[in-house]
């Protein structure tokens, strides 16, 4: 069995499954942010009406609604703080961070474990060796609060093996983008995707999280990274909390094996409408952008402030561009105050915000007119999910973020980054 199928095997008390096989399984997390917990909230406590099993598994995170524009969204958070404070359910309130990444930094994602979250993207979990995956509202609070546990029916699996190294200028984000669209919206459709080869190996943790990320947006169900020593160090530094690392056997199955080398990648764009147009930079003609930002569930890591800090230090953004800075957590607000990144980019003309999923739905910052662009490091750029259907969404590389914002137009961020030749 593979590494998906020993956890749902263990988690439902089976010696082994198959694919196809329908289980219920223990679930020890649920992740919800602030929209989805409300809704989540709501049929609990008016039909499902039971008791919280597992208050201390319950997991809710403000990072749509992180500054509530009106008395209505304001209202909605409190109705959120009254449910946690009822059933005892963990709470991050404003300003806390991004879902995922507060999951993970707050202890509650180790391998061996099952995730789930209503959130599409719960997926990205993946990364550290558990079995992750977005379940619908009705399903936490009909199943998950009363019951602490879920169904599943046991995926196929594909695995998607890399290798190869970046050139010069291009980072893992180019390179998940580009698999996005090699795989295909659709691609993978309720398959379990195992992400693997000398590449994947390579990468630190909040790298291999780029791979995860996009297992919704090519239509699988989950997805996994091998847990290493790598997984172990940085599970062991987070949290104190027990867990058991499960691997794949040497024998396991796949329904699809597809290989990729990379070594002659350029940095790529996903542009509007969907994430399969996926092209490289210089493909998309210089078009123009308003808008950039670092955020979102895949964006705002200190990876990606550092980079951004590299292009623009001792540089300004455009004239007429807007550039939002949104950390992932305030732990990384906090590392890049203290490498004086903060500084850097502010004198370049960029905004900070609250950690949070910054202009995720366009709730609290973001919203873009029928004639604007933006260019981000965000995991989604369908039509209307920034303000008007019209505006187009450019999904990069922190770098290629920073560089459009330094020309105001997509820029291939190679001409702004000083290579180092060895001696």
């Amino acid at each position: 069995m593979n590494l998906v199928e020993k956890i749902l095997a263990k988690k439902s008390g089976r010696k082994e499954v198959f694919p196809g096989d329908v289980v219920v399984a223990d679930v020890d997390t649920l992740l919800m942010h602030d929209l989805s917990g409300y809704i989540t909230s709501k049929v609990f406590e008016n039909e499902v009406k039971k008791p919280m099993k597992y208050p201390e598994r319950v997991v809710m995170v403000f990072d749509h609604h992180f500054s509530p524009p009106n008395e209505e969204r304001a209202n909605l958070l409190q109705s959120n703080r009254e449910f946690a404070n009822r059933h005892g359910i963990n709470l991050f309130d404003c300003g806390s961070g991004n879902i995922h990444h507060v999951g993970v930094r707050k202890g509650f994602v180790r391998p061996g474990t099952i995730v789930v979250g209503s959130d599409s993207h719960t997926s990205v979990h993946g990364t550290l060796g558990c079995l992750a995956t977005g379940v619908g509202n009705n399903s936490h609070a009909a199943m998950m609060m009363p019951y602490g546990k879920t169904w599943f029916r046991v995926p196929e699996t594909i695995q998607i093996k890399i290798t190869g190294e970046n050139k010069f200028g291009v980072t893992p984000r180019d390179v998940a983008l580009w698999i996005t669209g090699q795989v295909g919206e659709g691609g993978a459709v309720y398959n379990a995707i195992e992400f693997t080869g000398s590449y994947i190996k390579d990468l630190e943790i909040w790298d291999r999280w780029l791979f995860p990320l996009i297992t919704i947006d090519v239509g699988g169900k989950c997805a996994y990274i091998e847990p290493d020593e790598k997984t172990i160090n940085f599970v062991q530094n987070i949290t104190d909390r027990p867990f058991e690392v499960i691997n794949s056997d040497p024998n396991s199955e796949y329904s699809k094996v597809l290989e990729f080398d990379i070594t002659e990648l350029e940095p790529q764009i996903a542009g509007s409408p969907t994430l399969g147009n996926v092209k490289a930079v210089v493909d998309f003609n210089e078009a123009p952008v308003q808008w950039a930002e670092l955020g979102g569930h895949g964006g705002g890591r200190i990876e990606d402030i550092r980079q951004a800090a590299e292009i623009l230090r001792g540089r300004k953004i455009a004239p007429g561009v807007k550039f939002n800075i949104v950390p992932s957590s305030r732990e990384v607000f906090t590392q890049a105050c203290h490498e004086g990144l903060v500084s850097v980019l502010h004198e370049a003309g960029c905004t900070w915000f609250p950690p949070s999923a910054g202009s995720n739905q366009a709730i609290n910052m973001g919203a873009m007119s029928k004639s604007e662009a933006m260019v981000s490091t965000h995991a989604r750029n369908f039509p209307g999910r920034n303000g008007s259907p019209d505006s187009k969404m450019y999904l990069g590389s922190a770098y290629t973020v920073a560089a459009s914002a330094l020309k105001g137009r997509l820029a291939d961020p190679r001409e702004f980054i000083k290579q180092e030749i060895p001696i």
